[in-house]
Formats: C-alpha cells, structure tokens, sequence
C-alpha cells in the first residue's frame, strides 16, 4: 500500500502533464484511465479539443490539396491514387528498392510478420527515384494535410508476410482506431495487392467525430481499462461490425490496389489488415505522422529538418536497442537483407 502511494504521489505530474499530449493508455495513466473522470467526461474532452486543433491546422494547409483528393478524403477519411508514377520511372524505383539489400527489422504478430527498412541516406543514394516521390506536390500535400502538421513523417520500405498458417491471427486485423486524434498512414505500394493477400480495409467516413462516435468514444473510456482487450486498454479502441453499423457508418471498404497506387488514410477512422486468404507478400513505402495533438502550431518540428529527418529511424532503433531494459524493443534486426526477401 506504502509502495502503491509512493509511486501515485511521486508519478501524478507527469501523467498530469499527458492529459495535453498525445498519450493515450489507459492501462499505464491513472488518470486517463479512471473510470470517474471519464463519466465526468474527460476523455470526451480530450478527443474534442484533439479534432478541433486538427480542423485548426488542416484549415491553413487545405491550399495544397486539390479539390478532387479534398472531396475525396473529407468523404471517405483517405485518398487513393492510382498510377502515381510513369511506368518507366516506377519500374526504375522498384527495382532500385526491391534488389538493394539494407539494414532490416522485423516484428512478429500472429501469422503475420512485419519487416520495416529504414528509408535512410544509404537507401535514398541507392534508390534516386525515391527522393523525387517523397518530395512531389501531391505526396506533401496529402501527407501533411491528413496528418494535420506541415512536418515531415517517418519512412520506411514496409514488408508484409502472411505464412503461418499454424498461428492465431495478427490483431492489426481487428477494425481499430490507432488514437483518439487524427493522425496519418501513406502506403505507396511496390507490388499489387489482391483481394486474396489482406489488402488495407477501412471505413469510409469514420474519421469524422459525429455526436454517434464521441458517445462511443466516451461510453468505452469508462470501461476499456479493465475490459481484458489489451490493445484497447492501451489506447487503440477496436470496434466489432456491429458496433460500427450502431454509429450510422457503412460497410468496411477492402482497398485491393495495383502496384504504383498510393493510399493516405486518418487513422483515426477504424481500419485494419484485411485477412489473408493465402500465404502472402506486400511491399511498400510506408509512411507514419503523429505529433502532439493540442499543439496550435503546425509546423515547428526540428526534427523533420533535412539532414535529421532521414536519420531519425536509424537512431530510434539504437536508442531502444540500448535502453531495451525500460523500453522494451519489439524490432529484431535480421541483418541486411532485400526487402522481398521470403
């Protein structure tokens, strides 16, 4: 009991201090996860405040958007590209990627594993087209609208096998939102994806805070802490069909896409890895953006300064590599290998 004090008294200004930050686990803050303030409506505020500072960024970046890809995402929640590249220039980068083995990491979650290479100097000198791409009009604009911050995401070269067929299923299957903020994904695939191979699902619409998902939203805070769906608890809500029909949502959509197709997603809309109806693999730039949801500012991000930014992955990983004892590291390296590497 002493101990139990000790640590409430000693912890409570810093899990004060993330009630206006991005944190999100209601396992790990006793304050975000109290059943009392979240009737009295604390994480229903929270979520409030995270979307209308969002519509305050977006708002100065909409000019870089075109109204076709704007109509498109304020309807759906993504924007989906076809044909991003002339096919000689894409076929020229996929194969500079595709046959350059690079520094790897993998993760290991049901039947699925994740292999993620860094997409550093090393890779941008072996792969020129690349830095074209991350740098074109369309790809910052989308990238940095949805994310709702002018700052540049993290990259990476995505790989996902699904083989183990004698494993439970991966949980990035079940329909989740990955915060109670907005917050970006990009997929800009190197091979094509079928129907068959777990293409990316989401539900169009359900990036929108209607008064339907901010009840839900506050009805599961009171409950998620305790609830036994761990990846909840920590923050990334999921949600059965069911529920989904409940809120006046349609259907999940299945995105089966070509090779060269360029997806960008709010990821606070509910989506998942559709599920693999054969052993698979899908390769492709992978992107990721998410900052402190309260900040009014939407850029002032140093770290996103060139020269830093393609270095920040690699550092990321020495760090969690040398603090593995407090942060825990679910990122093996497996060497330099080729990103289709099976």
């Amino acid at each position: 009991m002493k101990r139990q004090l000790l640590r409430t008294v000693l912890g409570s200004p810093w899990w004060l201090i993330q009630l206006v930050t991005g944190a999100k686990s209601f396992r790990d803050n006793p304050f975000i996860g109290s059943r009392r303030l979240n009737r009295w409506g604390l994480h229903a505020s929270r979520v409030r405040v995270a979307h209308a500072m969002a519509r305050w960024r977006r708002a100065r970046m909409a000019h870089r958007l075109t109204p076709e890809h704007r109509a498109q995402f304020d309807a759906n929640g993504f924007v989906r590209i076809d044909d991003v590249l002339p096919p000689g220039e894409f076929e020229a980068l996929r194969r500079a990627i595709l046959e350059t083995p690079l520094p790897a990491r993998e993760m290991l979650q049901g039947d699925t594993i994740t292999r993620r290479i860094a997409v550093d100097p090393e890779l941008l000198r072996a792969a020129p087209g690349l830095k074209g791409l991350l740098a074109s009009p369309a790809w910052r604009g989308l990238t940095r609208y949805i994310a709702s911050f002018d700052s540049e995401p993290l990259y990476y070269v995505q790989t996902i096998l699904t083989r183990r067929a004698d494993a439970p299923l991966d949980p990035q299957t079940d329909l989740h939102a990955d915060a109670f903020h907005p917050s970006m994904k990009a997929w800009f695939f190197l091979t094509d994806v079928a129907a068959e191979d777990g293409p990316f699902t989401y539900v169009p619409g359900s990036h929108r805070l209607t008064p339907e998902r901010l009840a839900w939203e506050r009805a599961k805070s009171e409950i998620v802490r305790d609830s036994g769906d761990y990846l909840s608890s920590r923050g990334s809500f999921r949600i059965s069909p069911g529920e989904v029909a409940s809120l006046g949502l349609p259907p999940v959509c299945s995105l089966a896409v070509k090779a060269n197709t360029l997806v960008v997603a709010d990821t606070f809309g509910f989506h998942a890895r559709g599920i693999a109806g054969r052993p698979s693999l899908r390769i492709e730039i992978w992107a990721y953006g998410r900052r402190n949801p309260y900040y009014p500012w939407k850029g002032l991000d140093p770290l996103t300064l060139p020269g830093i930014a393609e270095r920040r992955v690699p550092l990321m990983w020495a760090a969690r590599d040398r603090l593995v004892r407090f942060m825990g590291q679910p990122w093996r390296s497996v060497g330099r290998i080729r990103p289709d590497a099976q």
